[in-house]
């Protein structure tokens, strides 16, 4: 069986049916100066019953397009977004 790849991740965005869109942040090295710098993407993630709100931790996975611009589906909801 493949390694299928899976992202952790914030939800940014909520306002399309059956989609959100996760923010993925990572730090990388710099190549000369050696300093970590952030950097993040934007993933749209294939959400089928709109369970996904605004500032949820959520686990992805990689699977085949959905959509011209979906390729990703939400495995998952890890945490809450504590509503006050």
């Amino acid at each position: 069986m493949k390694n299928i790849k899976t992202l952790k991740g914030i939800v940014v965005s909520d306002k399309m049916n059956k989609t959100c869109i996760v923010s993925i942040d990572r730090f990388i090295k710099h190549k000369i100066y050696g300093k970590f710098i952030r950097r993040n993407i934007k993933i749209k993630v294939h959400d089928e019953k709109n369970k996904c709100t605004i500032g949820d931790l959520v686990e992805i996975s990689h699977c085949k397009p959905i959509s011209k611009s979906k390729s990703w589906i939400l495995l998952k909801i890890l945490k809450r977004k504590i509503k006050v």
